[in-house]
C-alpha cells in the first residue's frame, strides 16, 4: 500500500518559542498573558504540585476555523487529574470548555495552536502536603507547529524507567512527574536521538518520553495496556478508533524491548508529537527504514480529522469562531 507523504500542514512555530503575548485566564479572570504572574513561593512551583493538560487546535484554512481537537475529553481527565491532587476547583468541564474558547477567539489565531491548561496549589506556603494550599487554575494558548518531526523519529531505549503509578500516578498529568521525562528526553536528544523509549520497571515498554506507543506486526497494531505505567493518551484513543476503522486488528498487551526491534511498523503518538512514525531504535532499522505505509495512512487520516475536513470525526472537533467572525 503506497502512501504519499503529506506535505507541510503548520503555518506555526515550533514550541521553542518564548511565551510573550495574547491572553490567559489567571485568579478567575481574562487578562494579557504578561500579567498572569505567581509568587516564588508558590507551592506548585515549589513543589509540583500541579497539574496540566495539552490541547491541540487545527486550522482549517479552507472553512477558515480553527478547531480544538476533543476538547472535552481533556477537561474531563483534567478534572480527574485535580482530584488526585485534593484539589477543590469548582469549574466543570463545560465551563472550562467555554472559556478556552473565549480566550483563543481573543488571541485571534489563524494557526494551528497548543492550549495549556494549568490547575495549580497556589498559595505562598512552605509546607509539604496536599492540602493546606488554596488552589488555582491558569489557562493560556500559544501558536504551534509540529513538537516533533512526522517523517521519521530515530529513538532509544531510556536508561532511565518510566515512573511507577505507585510512585507517581502515572494515568494524571502532575507537573512534578515531568522530571522524569525531561531526563530521559535529555539523554535521548543529547546521544543524538530524536526521542526515547522507556521502560517500567519490570522491563516491558511503556511509552515514549511524553508520547504513547504502537507497533505494527502484519495488520496487527500493538500497544501497551493503561496497566504498564503509561498515560492513557486521548490522542491514543484517537488512532486506536482511527486504526479500527482502517480494518486493523487492535491489541492491548505488555510489549517486550526487543519485539520493538523486530516490528515492521513503529510509531508514536500523542498531543505534541501528534502521530509520528518511527524508523529506527537504538540503530536498528524499523521496518525498511522508512515511514510505514500503515503509520502513514493513520497519520493522514488523523489530520484529515482533526482539521474537520472528515465528517465520520467531526464531533472531535469543537469550532472556535462564530461563523461571522472567521470570515
Amino acid at each position: 500500500m503506497a502512501v504519499e507523504q503529506l506535505p507541510a500542514r503548520n503555518p506555526a512555530p515550533p514550541p521553542t518559542r518564548v511565551v510573550d503575548s495574547g491572553y490567559a485566564l489567571f485568579e478567575g479572570n481574562i487578562v494579557p498573558f504578561s500579567q498572569a504572574q505567581v509568587s516564588i513561593g508558590t507551592h506548585a512551583l515549589n513543589y509540583g504540585t500541579a497539574c496540566f493538560e495539552g490541547i491541540r487546535g487545527y486550522w482549517n484554512s479552507e472553512q477558515e476555523q480553527l478547531y480544538l481537537l476533543k476538547l472535552p475529553e481533556h477537561y474531563q481527565r483534567f478534572l480527574k487529574s485535580s482530584r488526585l491532587l485534593k484539589m477543590r476547583l469548582t469549574q466543570t468541564v463545560e465551563s472550562l470548555c467555554e472559556v478556552t474558547r473565549e480566550i483563543v477567539r481573543r488571541d485571534g489565531y489563524r494557526s494551528d495552536v497548543y492550549v495549556r491548561p494549568l490547575a495549580y496549589k497556589s498559595s505562598a506556603i512552605i509546607k509539604v502536603d496536599l492540602h493546606s494550599p488554596e488552589d488555582a487554575i491558569a489557562i493560556f494558548a500559544v501558536p504551534m507547529g509540529d513538537y516533533a518531526r512526522t517523517d521519521g523519529l530515530r529513538v532509544t531505549i531510556s536508561s532511565w524507567r518510566r515512573i511507577s503509578d505507585n510512585s507517581i500516578p502515572a494515568r494524571a498529568k502532575i507537573t512534578g512527574a515531568y522530571v522524569n521525562t525531561a531526563l530521559a528526553a535529555e539523554d535521548a536528544h543529547a546521544a543524538g536521538y530524536d526521542d526515547c523509549l522507556m521502560l517500567t520497571e519490570d522491563g516491558h515498554i511503556a511509552e515514549g518520553s511524553a508520547a504513547n506507543f504502537f507497533m505494527l506486526q502484519g495488520r496487527t497494531l500493538t500497544t501497551p495496556p493503561v496497566t504498564d505505567d503509561i498515560l492513557v493518551g486521548i490522542t491514543r484513543g484517537a488512532v486506536m478508533r482511527l486504526a479500527l476503522d482502517l480494518d486493523l486488528e487492535l491489541v492491548e498487551r505488555s510489549v517486550d524491548r526487543t519485539e520493538v526491534y523486530q516490528a515492521d511498523e513503529a510509531f508514536l503518538c500523542g498531543t505534541g508529537v501528534q502521530v509520528a512514525p518511527i524508523v529506527e531504535v537504538d540503530g536498528r532499522p524499523i521496518g525498511s527504514g522508512s515511514p510505514g505505509a500503515v503509520a502513514l495512512s493513520l497519520q493522514e487520516a488523523y489530520f484529515r480529522a482533526v482539521r474537520g475536513n472528515d465528517p465520520r470525526y467531526r464531533h472531535w472537533c469543537s469550532p472556535v469562531y462564530r461563523i461571522t467572525e472567521s470570515r
